[in-house]
């Protein structure tokens, strides 16, 4: 059986002398919408960061289509993954449509500029993320949820086999939430893309994942499709949450439902 485009291998994943994971392994299905879910500083964002090459492992090692990550060019792997990062700071004055065009410059090589290609993908992505109205504005002028919209058309932008999107829902309400949401479990059904995301709401995650992964502490404790992983047990031992599981009525997934405190009695 033939290994997963993307995967890390017994992988030690540190800040400074800080470290978050040890030996930590994972495979990202081909083809899936892998959602990464645990509480605060589990690890998640940072285990992502490794997959995407911006975090060298102590030990172990990330593979891309069958090498090291770190062999290739910056360019080739970001025509081959792209990535949406927790915050991004926009040069200043910047415009929407130049900030998504960026998305387009690992498609650019010395004797091939700027194409009609290259202004199709900027349009689609524009369109695909509901912000073709702002292409004239200045990014620092809008408002944080459609900040989060230009940063997701530009990595759209970039029309890579593998998303790779550090919580791509912040700062969106929760209309706009689930057309990020929509949009991505488009990418992967319609388009055939994996995708990897952390996403903070387990319900959202048990919606639209077809694989999903629960760290907690650095470790990974769980993983698979939804419905065959997210049980009372495995909520409370990540999250230490006490809940009812119920079917969505309107997906069959997982709902998690969080137990309710018992109201306090008092006697005369």
């Amino acid at each position: 059986m033939s290994e997963p485009r993307l995967h890390g291998n017994d992988l030690t994943l540190a800040y400074d002398e800080r470290v978050i994971s040890r030996e930590l392994s994972v495979s990202i299905p081909d083809g899936s919408f892998t959602v990464i879910v645990g509480p605060n500083a589990c690890g998640k964002s940072t285990l992502l960061r490794a997959l995407a090459r911006m975090l060298k492992p102590l030990a172990g090692a990330v593979h891309l289509d069958g090498q090291l990550i770190t062999q290739y060019s910056t360019k080739e792997a970001a025509r081959r993954l792209g990535l949406l990062p927790q915050s991004s700071i926009a040069p200043e004055g910047i415009t929407v449509a130049d900030l998504v065009s960026r998305g387009r410059y690992p498609h650019q090589k010395l004797f091939r500029q700027w194409s009609t290609a290259d202004t199709e993908a900027v349009a689609e992505a524009m369109t695909s993320t509901g912000i073709t109205d702002l292409r004239h504005r200045r990014v620092d002028e809008l408002s944080g949820g459609q900040r989060q919209r230009v940063w997701l058309a530009m990595v759209l932008a970039q029309q890579t086999p593998i998303l790779l999107l550090d919580e791509p829902t912040t700062f969106l309400d929760i209309a706009h939430q689930i057309e990020v949401l929509d949009l991505c479990h488009d990418l992967h059904v319609s388009h055939g893309r994996t995708l990897v995301a952390v996403l903070h709401d387990l319900n959202h995650a048990c919606r639209y994942a077809t694989h999903l992964i629960a760290m907690r502490d650095g470790e990974i404790v769980a993983e698979g499709a939804p419905a065959d992983v997210v049980d009372e047990a495995m909520v409370r031992d990540v999250f230490g949450l006490a809940c009812r599981i119920i079917d969505d009525p309107e997906t069959g997934t997982p709902l998690v439902i969080p137990a309710a405190k018992q109201p306090v009695v008092t006697t005369a």
